[in-house]
């Protein structure tokens, strides 16, 4: 596992955290925290720490929103049948559930989720004739569509409208729909970039309640299955979306939908609910529908009303969980193999690996486990019954992946993604020349400085600061997540008590820190993945560490434990053994 480069944020203008430190009324390293997050007076921090749906932007700003709208209401107005069409990942399963459940009762709607393996990502033709031979005039799409010029096209001759609603970047063609709606447009002058596709669909059915005279509280009570979608699709937790995540993760934790409500439940999760827990609980069991069966069977889960009804859909999901971990296990185990065995990746800035037989809907999180250890762009690839190889890519921190694909284009027979994440198709005879190219665009951007995770520090500070008082303001800078990320703190001149290696294979650590320069209680520390530490803490051996502050909750009982992310073991001069220094 790549170990961190540990990057202490430095705030140069100490002028202007002591006059935000007394604004706000809070300690110098708080208001530092508030200060690299962009909160410098008292209102922007009041906006921070209570967000409100009142400043939530106009949706009429964004571009085409108006004709969305207007399509809609003679949609509705003429009797006409509305498919509402979304991609087969949290994104597009909750912004189908967000939008059908909204509009399902006021005309004739249904909904439609492509086969992962028989359509692939985005509106497909099948779609398509299956809206046609089925009678729907109008098509809005949730999470995709933004670079399907053809397929408007075509469904354009079946007669079809589409009201097309993504976040992706955008070709440089637009479709020819009644509308697009996608704030990453260069024309749309929406102020807010950041929305997930759930996000572009709620903000459309919110200018559909405002040029109806509608009642929106309805709309927010939906506003659940926005946060799942907007944790689990891993954009910036900031602007808007800190708005919408906040009261999202409100009605998460009072009033759930029902699916999401059995879903908890078959997952035994009884605990009051954070944005990490949506990413590492609820995801996961809504991806696994799309990658082992069908996402269709996510969205029935996430609109069911009946109890019975969605215990046996969550069942079904969880055991579809079960064999996406199976199949996980298996393709990495086959991608390491093929990353360890040649010798191409030993010097190679990036890593694209395929192979014949791997599953299709694991390639996302290979990718993601490969930049745990080798922290490369790396794109993972299965190979498919009709000769083409397709994927995901995932990125590591400033390179672009979806720019360098670009570049690929003439190589690859459809791509699409993020900054951060992409997916993409090409034929096998393609793949050594893309693997080639791929490298060449890597080298040429890739610094030595970016071949390591950089592990981004708030504060130093000692343990004795960390109190229940403490952990209460802490609190109030959730929700995080990208752009709002966690707070991370260093303690230097510790020792542990009670270490011990935890887990079913002995690869996490536990034990109690002390500091050696102040008195005060042992603090519980939880490292994953660091087995390797286990021996010097043992023994006693002086250590700096980089750590968050959680609440570990077992047994009906709440306590402060620290999620370590990095450990620094010094030699008895204060020298640090290994890995190098802090910057």
């Amino acid at each position: 596992m790549s170990r961190p480069t540990w990057n202490i944020r430095e705030v140069t203008d100490t002028a202007a955290i002591q006059r935000l430190r007394d604004e706000v009324g809070v300690q110098t390293d708080i208001a530092k925290m508030l200060y690299t997050r962009g909160i410098t007076d008292f209102d922007s921090a009041k906006k921070f720490f209570r967000p409100s749906l009142d400043d939530l932007h106009d949706p009429f700003l964004m571009k085409d929103m108006d004709l969305a709208v207007d399509r809609l209401q003679r949609a509705l107005g003429d009797g006409e049948k509305v498919l509402v069409y979304g991609d087969y990942d949290v994104d597009g399963t909750t912004s189908v559930a967000l939008v059908f459940g909204f509009l399902k009762d006021l005309g004739q709607f249904d909904y439609y989720i492509p086969d992962r393996y028989a359509e692939g990502y985005g509106l497909s033709m099948q779609g398509i004739d299956f809206a046609a031979e089925h009678g729907f005039s109008l098509i809005i799409t949730l999470d995709c569509g933004i670079r399907a010029v053809d397929k408007v096209a075509y469904a354009r001759t079946k007669g079809i409208d589409l009201i097309i609603c993504d976040h992706h970047l955008p070709g440089p063609e637009m479709p020819d729909a009644v509308a697009v709606l996608d704030p990453k447009r260069p024309d749309c002058p929406y102020p807010y970039k950041e929305l997930c596709g759930c996000g572009v669909g709620f903000k459309f059915m919110q200018a559909f309640c405002l040029a109806g005279g509608a009642d929106i509280r309805p709309l927010f009570d939906r506003l659940d299955l926005l946060a799942v979608s907007i944790a689990a699709d891993i954009v910036p937790v900031t602007g808007e979306n800190r708005i919408l995540a906040h009261f999202g993760m409100q009605v998460l934790n009072s009033a759930p939908c029902t699916g999401i409500q059995v879903l908890l439940e078959n997952a035994n999760v009884k605990k009051e609910l954070s944005i990490s827990d949506a990413v590492f609980i609820i995801g996961p069991r809504i991806n696994a529908a799309g990658r082992i069966a069908s996402g269709k069977k996510a969205v029935e889960l996430l609109i069911s009303e009946n109890v019975g009804e969605a215990r046996d859909f969550a069942k079904q999901i969880a055991e579809y969980n079960t064999t996406r971990r199976e199949l996980d296990k298996s393709v990495t185990e086959m991608a390491v193999e093929m990353v360890t065995s040649d010798s191409f990746y030993a010097s190679s800035r990036s890593t694209v690996v395929w192979g014949d037989g791997w599953h299709k809907g694991v390639v996302g999180i290979v990718a993601s486990r490969l930049i745990d250890t080798w922290y490369k762009p790396t794109i993972v690839l299965a190979q498919q019954d009709d000769g083409t190889l397709t994927g995901s890519a995932r990125s590591v921190e400033g390179f672009d992946v979806h720019a360098a694909i670009c570049e690929c284009a003439d190589l690859l027979d459809r791509f699409g993604g993020h900054t951060h994440a992409a997916g993409l198709s090409l034929r096998v005879e393609q793949v050594q020349t893309f693997r080639q190219r791929f490298e060449e665009i890597a080298a040429a951007r890739i610094t030595e400085e970016m071949t390591t995770p950089m592990l981004h520090i708030d504060a130093e500070i000692d343990l004795h600061r960390i109190t229940a008082k403490f952990m209460a303001l802490l609190k109030q800078f959730a929700p995080f997540g990208p752009g709002n990320m966690s707070p991370v703190f260093v303690t230097r001149g510790l020792k542990a008590t009670d270490a011990a290696l935890v887990g079913g294979d002995g690869t996490h650590l536990r034990f109690k820190a002390y500091s050696t320069h102040h008195a005060g209680y042992p603090m519980p520390c939880i490292a994953f993945k660091m087995a390797e530490f286990f021996v010097p803490l043992h023994e006693g051996q002086e250590f700096e560490m980089a750590y968050s502050i959680e609440e570990n909750h077992w047994n009906g009982r709440s306590s402060l434990q620290l999620q370590v992310k990095d450990i620094r073991v010094v030699d008895r001069a204060g020298t640090v053994i290994l890995p190098a220094p802090c910057l």
